[in-house]
């Protein structure tokens, strides 16, 4: 599979917070966030809001004594044989809360042996999930979650794809040029949601973001009924800005 040179998704967080997470892993007795500064070289405005984030997915805990400890879910995701279980747990959890806070179906999608595949999500009564009308594998033209794996392409994966998955018109607004597809995907900016509005079924909105964790290609998305479209933006920002523990537990 032809991945781009460089990954350009902003998740420098994820970065920092495994840096912070090595950190407290090497004093058993409990760390000082000054101390953790020191060591990892991050400012004070960089440092609070990621052990905030750590310590809500319960990656590291607070002691009587103020100092930073490794917490239960670190310690679980470390347990080899139970590893895999533990993660897709851990992931679940995080989806089910980010389904909560963004008011809509989530999903984690990757690309696996050159096929979109979705590898969990979280829906509910009142965030429906899309009605799978065309095989997602066969739509990655039309579909944000789609769409958002194939930036990650560069053109020749690109090519390969649709080589083997044709583009075919969905719906009216469906891009059925894979010059058109090939320039709104460059043009795509690394830092904004993709998004899908009535491209892949009518009647249904979404938004994807990159999730880069090492050499794979995923993304985080979301998906609302027509009638919450005019959610669907500040949804995605929710969804962009939310997306670095997903990345934290497939990187670690």
């Amino acid at each position: 599979m032809a991945l781009k040179p460089e990954p350009t998704a902003p998740f420098h967080s994820v970065q920092y917070a495994l840096r912070v997470l090595e950190t407290i892993s090497k004093h058993g007795g409990g760390v000082s966030d000054a101390q953790i500064a020191r060591e990892t070289g991050l400012p004070a405005g960089h440092l609070k809001p990621l052990l905030l984030m750590l310590r809500r997915e319960g990656y590291v805990e607070q002691v009587t004594d103020g100092g930073y400890v490794v917490g239960d879910s670190l310690v679980l995701l470390g347990s080899g044989a139970t590893r895999r279980e533990a993660l897709e747990s851990k992931l679940q959890e995080t989806l089910t809360e980010l389904r909560d806070s963004v008011g809509a179906a989530v999903y984690i999608s990757r690309y696996i042996d050159g096929e979109v595949k979705i590898t969990q999500m979280a829906d509910g009564p009142h965030t429906p999930k899309v009605n799978e009308w065309v095989d997602f594998r066969s739509a990655a033209h039309a579909s944000a979650v789609g769409k958002c794996l194939l930036t990650q392409l560069d053109q020749n994966g690109r090519r390969d794809h649709l080589s083997r998955h044709k583009i075919a018109r969905l719906t009216s607004r469906t891009i059925t040029s894979e010059k058109v597809l090939f320039s709104k995907l460059d043009s795509q900016p690394p830092t904004v949601p993709v998004l899908d509005l009535q491209e892949y079924a009518v009647g249904t909105v979404c938004a994807a973001v990159p999730l880069t964790a090492g050499s794979a290609v995923g993304c985080l998305a979301l998906s609302l009924p027509i009638e919450h479209a005019h959610r669907l933006r500040t949804a995605a920002d929710t969804l962009n800005r939310k997306a670095a523990p997903v990345v934290l537990s497939l990187a670690l």
